[in-house]
Order: structure tokens, then sequence, then C-alpha cells
């Protein structure tokens, strides 16, 4: 089955741009445009889209807010931020908001490919300049321990949870770490369940939300 995608931004070289690249993948088809945060409303009440590439600057209402609104009438629909800025502070507010992607206008057609993938398959991806601006705000508050309110970690779940957030998987935590596959799915099932996480995504919010990234 295809993956069903909303286009949301002002610009309409761009969604063009967009739907023709995506439209001429075999897995994935643009059921729609729109060019603000009522018509992005509108359009997922309507078509309840699997993914929504969501501009972050619109006339009206920004990405971030339109995506809560959004997500509150489509809560199965995966938001992917596209934004021009890859600061920390937006990355961040973009995934408080509930997106499970963020990407740079300026990355490749690649990229994009990925990121609509990644998020139907339950996953979160972030483009590497805003996992970069992630992480080094994530490490200065891991090296002072976790938040007063969170849960104690130990130096490998730290360790894990920053491979986590950075967007590794199993495999590569294993061999960064020098630790089995195995014992990466133990520690990250046991952060899941000290952290009160459900899924992946949810552990890298809780990450942000807790102040274990500024």
């Amino acid at each position: 089955m295809n993956a069903r995608v909303l286009l949301v931004d002002d610009h309409p070289l761009l969604r063009n741009g967009l739907r023709l690249l995506l439209d001429a993948q075999p897995d994935i088809k643009v059921v729609g445009e729109a060019s603000d945060g009522d018509g992005a409303i509108a359009a997922a009440v309507q078509l309840t889209p699997d993914v929504i590439v969501m501009d972050i600057e619109m006339p009206g209402a920004n990405g971030i807010e339109v995506t809560k609104q959004v997500l509150s009438v489509s809560p199965a629909s995966r938001v992917i931020i596209l934004s021009a800025f890859p600061d920390a502070h937006y990355v961040k507010a973009a995934v408080q908001a509930g997106a499970r992607g963020y990407l740079l206008k300026g990355n490749a057609p690649a990229e994009v490919l990925s990121a609509v993938r990644a998020v139907v398959a339950g996953h979160t991806f972030m483009c590497p300049e805003a996992t970069s601006a992630l992480v080094e705000t994530l490490k200065d508050a891991l090296a002072t321990g976790p938040a007063p309110t969170a849960p104690p970690l130990s130096p490998r779940e730290r360790e894990v949870m920053t491979l986590v957030v950075e967007g590794c998987r199993t495999k590569e935590i294993a061999a960064r770490l020098g630790i089995g596959t195995k014992t990466v799915d133990t520690h990250r099932a046991r952060l899941m369940k000290k952290l009160g996480c459900g899924s992946t995504a949810e552990l890298v919010r809780y990450a942000i939300r807790e102040g274990l990234a500024k």
C-alpha cells in the first residue's frame, strides 16, 4: 500500500517539486496539498493522510502550531517539518508538538524520501543538521545527569539514550558501544519502562521535554 502524503507549504513551486519527487516513487502517493494552516487542518480531516510534510513558516499560524492542531484531528498522521532553520529551538518545538521528522529545505531529495519512509514505518527522522543541534545540547545536559524529576539513568543508559536521539539503529549502537544487539535492545527496553515511553519516538520526546535536551 502506498504511503499517502499531504503537502503543506505556501510556495506552489516547492509543493510541485515535492509532488513530482514523491509521486515518482512506487510506494508513495501525494493525496492533497494545502497552502496554510486552515487548509492543512481541513485536508487532514478529509484525507487522513499517513504523512504530512509541513512548512514551518506559513501565513497565519506557523507549522509548529498547525502540527498540534492537525494531530488533534488526525492523530494517526505523522508530521515531517520542513524548515530553513536547523536551530535546536525549532527542532525541540517541532518534536514537542508531535512531529516525527525534521528536514531542511536544502536537504537532498533522497533525504525527503528516507524521512517519509521512516515515519511511515513508525520511526523518527531528523536531518543531520537537526540531529547535530539536538545532540550538542543533549550531551551538555547528560554530562550533569538527568533532570531532578527524571528517574536516574546509568552511564550505559545515558550512552544508549544519546545514540537513540541521534537516530542510530540497534546494530549501529551496538557497534559504537562495543556491545551486542540484544544488550542494546535490553537497555532500550529498560529505558522505555523506566521513563514510561512506549516507542522510540516517545523516548526522544521525553529526553527533550524533561530537559535531557535543552
